[in-house]
C-alpha cells in the first residue's frame, strides 16, 4: 500500500499492531501446531474439521474421484485417515484445471489507485465479490470520501507473452454501496461500470464467497493474488502454511508485501478463505517494531525494511456474518444478495420484515422478530383450500399390521403440512434404501404424529405482546438474550455455552479475548457465533432451536401438551420402529416412558439429536444418560457439521449399547431429516427391522 496521508498510515500501523498482538497471544497454539507439523502430522486439526474439509474438497471437485478411490483402496484406512489422505491428495495432485481456475480467479483482482495532488498513486488491492461489489481493507478505504478519490485497475498485469496487458479502469461508486468495519478491517464498495457497459463482474468474473466451514484446515496451503507495493499483479503460490485459526482471523506464512492489503487468500480450490490485511511485524521486548537488521524501525524507514514474521487475514465467514447484521435499505440489501446463496445473505435479507409488520412464519419474542427455519424443506401450496395440520395414521395393512414405522418430527413445523413432511421423510428414506439395494416404502405405510401447531401455540402464548423489532434492527444474539431471560428454569444460557464448549470454543486464551465482538453485543454473541462458524447452521437457527428445547424441558405444561399430542396418533399395539429427529429425539425419549405395554419398541432411531448435551439429558423424565426404556436396538445418526448434534457421538457408557453412525450430510443440509435418512446406513437398519 502506498502511504499518502498520515490518518491512513496510522490505520495501517494500527492493523499491524493488532495483528502482532494476536500473534503473540496465540503463541502457545502456534507452537503446538508447529510442533505437530515438525513431528510429521500434515494437518494438525480436529477430526471433525478434517472430515468437513475432505467432504468439501470432494463436493467442490477439488480432486478427481478416481484418484481418491485408487489411493484410499490401496491400503485399509479408517475414516479419519481417509479424510486426511483426501486433503493430502488435494495438495499433492493438482489437476490441469488448477491453473486456468487460478487465472479465472486472478481476473477478479484489481489494483486500487488513489488520485492525490494531480498524481495517481497505487494504494492497495481489491477483488470482486459480486457483479458490482469489490472487497478490500478498511485501512485501504476507511470511508466514502477516500473511496471517491480512488479507482480500480483491472488487468494491471503482464500477458502470457510477458507484455503489458490492456488495463481497464473503473470508478468506485460508494454512493451506491459502501460498508466498512475497522475491527474486521474490511470495506465493501460498489464499482461503477464503464459508460453503457456491463457490471465489472460480467467482464472479469467474481468470487463466490461462502459462510460455510470446511474451506481450510491447519497446515494446509493457501494462495494470494495481489499488487505488492503497487506493482503489476503477482501471485504467492502455495509456498505457505496456515498456522493458527482464531475466531475471526487466520495466521499463515506467505510471502506478501504491504501492497497486498485487500488481496484475496485462496485455498487450492480457488475459494476465498480470508481477506489479507496485514503482515505481522517482529517486535522486541519493549514492543518496538524491528527492522530486518535487528534495529528498531522508525518512521521513514518504509514498510519494506520491517522484519515481517507472518501474515494475518480476516476470515471471510466473519465478514459475511457482519454484513448479515447490517441495517440497510432495500436497494443496498439487493446488492448484497447478488453475492450469491453461499454467503447466507440472501436468506438473511429475505426474512427481514417491512417496518411495523409481523412477517408471516415468524415467532414473536419480547421486542424481537425471529424467522422460522423449518427442519424439513417443504412448502405448502397456497391454493386448493386449507389442509388439516393433524397427525397421520398408517394403513392398517402396513408391514403385516403388526410392525409400525413412526416418524417423530422436531420443532418449527407449524407452517408445514404433515402429509408433505411425511412424503419428504419417506423420499429421503427411499433414497437411502435405493443406495442400500433395498425396496422402497410407501408414505401411506408410515405413522406421522404432528405436534408442531400445538408447540407453536404454547411458545407464542408465553411471549410478550410488545412490538417486534425487525431482523434488520437486531441480531441473533439479542434474541438469545431475550430467550435467556424467558427461560422457565434459567437454563438457556447453560445450554448455549455447553454446546459451544463441546464445539471446541476455548474457555481462556486469545480466542476468549478476541471472541466475536465480545463486550459489544452481549455475552451470548460469542458462543452463538462460534457454533455457527463450526457448523452448517446459522445463528438464528441455533438460538431458536435451543429456545424450544429449553422451553420443552423446563415447562411441565408444555412437555405434557406435546406428549399428549403425539400420543393422539400412535399405534395401540404391536412392534414399534420409532424414527425421531432433532427436538423429536428428546420428545421420543420421554415418550418411551408413556407407551402402553402392548406396544413393543424394537428399534429407536435418533437423528440430529441434542441428547449428548448434559443440559438436555439431565432434564429428561428419566434423568441423565440412560438406556432408552424397553428398546431392543438403538441407532444414533449424526453429522459433524450439525450443531444440533454437537454432543454426538453419545460416549457416556450409561447410554448402554447402541449403534453410532456418523454421516456426511450435504452442504447447507446438515440438519435436514431427509438428508439423514438418505444414507444407506440408517436406511438399512430401519428396513432390516421392518422386514423382520
Amino acid at each position: 500500500m502506498a502511504v499518502t496521508d498520515r490518518p491512513y498510515q496510522e490505520l495501517h500501523e494500527q492493523a499491524a499492531d493488532e495483528a502482532a498482538r494476536r500473534y503473540q497471544d496465540s503463541a502457545a497454539e502456534r507452537e503446538r501446531v508447529e510442533g505437530r507439523l515438525a513431528a510429521g502430522v500434515r494437518f494438525p486439526d480436529s477430526p471433525d474439521a478434517l472430515a468437513v474439509r475432505a467432504d468439501r474438497i470432494l463436493d467442490r471437485g477439488g480432486l478427481s474421484p478416481s484418484a481418491v478411490v485408487a489411493d484410499i483402496h490401496r491400503e485399509a484406512m479408517d475414516l479419519p485417515d481417509a479424510n486426511e489422505r483426501i486433503i493430502d491428495l488435494s495438495n499433492e495432485l493438482q489437476a490441469w484445471s488448477f491453473l486456468p481456475r487460478g487465472v479465472r480467479a486472478g481476473a477478479t483482482v484489481a489494483r486500487i489507485t488513489l488520485r492525490r495532488d494531480g498524481r495517481e498513486l497505487p494504494h492497495g488491492t481489491g477483488f470482486l465479490a459480486s457483479p458490482r461489489l469489490m472487497m478490500t481493507n478498511h485501512h485501504v478505504l476507511p470511508d466514502e470520501s477516500l473511496a471517491r478519490r480512488c479507482f480500480a485497475e483491472f488487468n494491471a498485469q503482464v500477458t502470457a507473452d510477458n507484455l503489458p496487458d490492456t488495463v481497464v479502469r473503473m470508478e468506485l461508486d460508494p454512493g451506491t454501496f459502501f460498508a466498512a468495519d475497522r475491527r474486521l478491517d474490511f470495506a465493501l464498495v460498489a464499482v461503477a461500470p464503464t459508460l453503457d457497459g456491463p457490471p465489472p463482474g460480467e467482464i472479469f468474473g467474481w468470487n463466490r464467497l461462502s459462510v460455510q466451514i470446511g474451506k481450510l484446515v491447519l497446515g494446509e496451503k493457501v494462495n494470494i493474488i495481489g499488487h505488492p507495493s503497487g506493482r503489476l499483479k503477482e501471485i504467492a503460490l502455495r509456498d505457505n502454511a496456515v498456522l493458527v485459526r482464531l475466531d475471526d482471523f487466520v495466521h499463515y506464512t506467505t510471502d506478501t508485501e504491504p501492497g497486498n492489503s485487500g488481496s484475496p487468500v485462496f485455498n487450492d480450490q480457488w475459494e476465498v478463505v480470508a481477506l489479507h490485511h496485514s503482515g505481522v511485524p517482529k517486535k522486541d521486548d519493549q514492543g518496538r517494531v524491528l527492522r530486518k537488521d535487528g534495529r528498531p524501525w522508525q518512521q521513514g524507514d518504509g514498510d519494506d525494511a520491517i522484519d515481517w514474521v507472518a501474515n494475518e487475514g480476516v476470515r471471510i465467514s466473519s465478514i459475511l456474518k457482519h454484513l448479515a447484521g447490517l441495517d440497510l435499505d432495500p436497494a443496498r440489501r439487493a446488492l448484497l444478495t447478488e453475492m450469491g446463496p453461499d454467503t447466507g445473505l440472501g436468506q438473511a435479507m429475505s426474512t427481514a420484515p417491512a417496518p411495523g409488520a409481523q412477517p408471516q412464519g415468524t415467532t414473536a419474542v419480547p421486542g424481537v422478530t425471529i424467522p422460522s427455519v423449518p427442519e424439513a424443506a417443504t412448502t405448502a401450496p397456497t391454493t386448493g383450500g386449507e389442509r388439516p395440520r393433524t397427525g397421520l395414521r398408517a394403513r392398517a395393512t402396513a408391514f403385516g399390521g403388526r410392525r409400525h414405522l413412526v416418524f417423530l418430527h422436531g420443532r418449527d413445523q407449524q407452517d408445514n403440512y404433515p402429509d408433505e413432511l411425511r412424503r419428504t421423510w419417506t423420499a429421503g428414506l427411499n433414497r437411502g434404501l435405493t443406495l442400500a439395494a433395498l425396496p422402497p416404502l410407501d408414505p401411506e405405510d408410515v405413522w406421522f404424529p404432528f405436534y408442531g401447531t400445538r408447540l407453536h401455540a404454547l411458545v407464542s402464548g408465553r411471549e410478550s405482546t410488545a412490538g417486534p423489532i425487525g431482523l434488520d434492527q437486531v441480531s441473533a444474539a439479542a434474541a438469545a438474550e431475550a430467550f435467556a431471560a424467558q427461560s422457565p428454569t434459567g437454563s438457556y444460557e447453560r445450554l448455549l455455552y455447553e454446546a459451544a464448549a463441546r464445539a471446541g470454543m476455548p474457555q481462556n486464551g486469545p480466542a476468549t479475548t478476541e471472541g466475536f465482538g465480545a463486550g459489544l453485543v452481549g455475552v451470548l454473541h460469542r458462543p452463538l457465533s462460534w457454533l455457527a462458524a463450526k457448523s452448517d447452521l446459522d445463528e438464528w437457527t441455533i438460538a431458536t432451536f435451543l429456545r424450544d428445547v429449553d422451553l420443552y424441558l423446563g415447562d411441565g405444561a408444555v412437555r405434557q401438551a406435546v406428549l399428549d399430542s403425539v400420543m393422539e396418533t400412535m399405534p395401540a399395539g404391536g412392534e414399534l420402529v420409532l424414527v425421531t429427529h432433532s427436538l423429536g429425539t428428546v420428545v421420543g425419549m420421554d415418550l418411551l416412558t408413556r407407551l402402553p405395554e402392548s406396544l413393543d419398541p424394537v428399534l429407536l432411531v435418533t437423528a440430529g439429536s441434542p441428547l449428548g448435551l448434559d443440559g438436555v439429558n439431565e432434564r429428561l423424565l428419566t434423568r441423565g444418560p440412560h438406556q432408552p426404556p424397553r428398546v431392543r436396538d438403538w441407532v444414533n445418526v449424526w453429522c459433524p457439521t450439525d450443531t444440533v448434534a454437537i454432543g454426538c457421538p453419545l460416549e457416556d457408557e450409561r447410554w448402554g449399547k447402541l449403534t453410532q453412525l456418523a454421516v456426511p450430510n450435504g452442504r447447507e443440509r446438515a440438519h435436514k431429516m431427509d438428508e439423514y435418512l438418505g444414507h444407506p446406513g440408517p436406511a438399512r437398519e430401519i428396513r432390516g427391522v421392518l422386514r423382520g
